[in-house]
């Protein structure tokens, strides 16, 4: 019987192997043209709405803000509540997404990019060290990738991306008279990496928050409204909290 165990382990992890092997790569990855294509398109759009600038990014905000609670409401009618309830959930996605799309409008346009900067920054960093180091998971049954060495590698992307760029921006506009090497020493470069590790923390949780509301509504994706990459609140989920903490933070300073 001793013997046996090990057969039977090996057996299965051959199982395993047979049921990967039996879908091609071509197939694992067939949706990667079509991701790539739009993503493109979106960077295409974002870029030329920036290059005209005024009216074109307000009609873009206006719109991925009108999208993103087209699906909010979508996810809400899906699940087994109250039309009381329902009505309280709608009200919340009009509140959490008009108040991140209004901000987005009152804060300066150049703002908007260092913004949308410290969101990629995090999901590229989180993903890259979630793959590579692994390790527990924050809340599986929420978000299985998710793991702690993400979150970190996110914080130090994104500290590290907002501490770069606030010193090119400042050394750009020239009103210290002090070079990029010498701004990222100065006493306020601490400020903006923690700064960047807090907002990656906050487009993590906006990111929980919206895989927590597809699994409450048993849907994979938020809409199909972009090929290969799901809905536009699956693109923006962390983009929301960021816009809203940085807004707000903007206001208090004016």
């Amino acid at each position: 019987m001793a013997g046996a165990e090990p057969d039977m382990l090996s057996r299965r992890k051959r199982d395993r192997l047979k049921r990967a092997m039996r879908v091609p790569l071509a197939i694992r990855t067939s949706d990667l043209p079509k991701r790539a294509a739009s993503a493109a398109v979106m960077l295409a759009v974002v870029a030329l709405a920036f290059w005209v600038g005024g009216w074109a990014v307000t009609v873009l905000i206006v719109a991925v803000a009108a999208a993103c609670l087209w699906e909010w409401q979508r996810m809400v009618r899906t699940r087994s509540l109250s039309t009381f309830a329902k009505a309280i959930w709608f009200a919340g996605g009009v509140l959490y997404i008009g108040l991140a799309a209004w901000l987005l409008l009152e804060l300066p346009l150049d703002a908007l990019p260092v913004i949308i900067g410290v969101v990629i920054f995090t999901d590229s960093c989180a993903y890259f060290a979630g793959r590579t180091f692994g390790g527990p998971k924050i809340a599986p049954r929420i978000s299985p990738s998710k793991t702690w060495a993400g979150l970190l590698g996110g914080m130090l992307g994104a500290a590290l991306f907002l501490w770069i760029i606030m010193a090119v921006l400042i050394a750009a506009d020239g009103e210290t008279g002090q070079g990029v090497g010498e701004l990222l020493l100065a006493p306020m470069s601490p400020v903006y990496a923690a700064a960047g590790a807090v907002l990656a923390v906050a487009a993590q949780a906006g990111d929980f928050f919206e895989s927590w509301m597809k699994r409450k509504a048993a849907m994979k994706d938020s809409s199909n409204l972009i090929p290969g990459h799901g809905g536009v609140f699956d693109r923006i989920d962390g983009l929301l909290p960021v816009a809203i903490l940085v807004g707000l933070s903007f206001m208090n300073f004016l």
